[in-house]
């Protein structure tokens, strides 16, 4: 049986604007195991992005707790955050968020030189199945938007991460594009065990997901198990 890798305990999260309070997120249960995968979807606004940003420690909950393998995250410090980003989490944006001095291939090995690994096999494999191995010395700025996504996948998969959180990852490429890349994605996690939580307003993105969760009101309905 595969071990929990986030559980999210009666999580909630409000801002305070003034003399209101929104509620973002409501007394949200969640689980997710190693090597698992789960779509996130509804709609803007509807708190997608901020559930992301609290299982990678970019926000405070704001009542509470969070799993992560295991631990109790409210006794962290900022060092076993760092600690937990730099070994374990891997994160694709949808600005991509590629550091633009950097060539392609420092790109990826940025990820490398935090955990003080060198470029292995893996990257080999990784630069080669997403058809940029011919890439690694060209400036990320002179990449197209579609090249410049399948950079920022192998740069967040390049020290082989327990977790990847993906934030609309194909929002900026076309229809096909984003079809093609989601496939390399989930692909590519399976073999190296890597569990998703993938933010997406497309159903056949999520559809790429093993379950689809829908958040409304503040509160996490299944949609689907595959």
């Amino acid at each position: 049986m595969r071990g929990s890798l986030v559980t999210l305990n009666s999580g909630s999260k409000h801002f305070i604007d003034g003399k209101e309070t929104h509620h973002v997120l409501r007394e949200v249960d969640f689980n997710l195991n190693i090597g698992e995968s789960v779509a996130l979807t509804g709609a803007s606004g509807s708190g997608k992005s901020t559930l992301l940003n609290l299982i990678a420690g970019f926000e405070p909950l704001s009542a509470g707790q969070l799993l992560l393998n295991g631990e109790d995250t409210r006794l962290w410090k900022e060092a076993q955050w760092s600690q937990f980003r730099y070994q374990q989490l891997g994160v694709v944006f949808q600005q991509f968020n590629l550091l633009t001095p950097l060539n392609v291939k420092q790109n990826i090995a940025f990820s490398l030189n935090l955990n003080r690994q060198k470029w292995n096999d893996w990257c080999d494999y990784l630069i080669e199945i997403l058809g940029i191995s011919h890439l690694l010395n060209r400036h990320v700025s002179a990449l197209s938007g579609g090249q410049q996504q399948r950079v920022a996948i192998a740069r967040a998969l390049a020290h082989k991460p327990s977790l990847l959180l993906a934030d609309e990852p194909t929002g900026n490429l076309d229809q096909n594009a984003g079809l093609e890349v989601m496939k390399l994605l989930s692909d590519i996690a399976a073999q190296s065990n890597t569990a998703i939580v993938l933010v997406t307003h497309s159903g056949e993105c999520a559809d790429y997901m093993q379950t689809q969760l829908r958040l409304q009101n503040g509160q996490l309905h299944r949609m689907s198990s595959g």
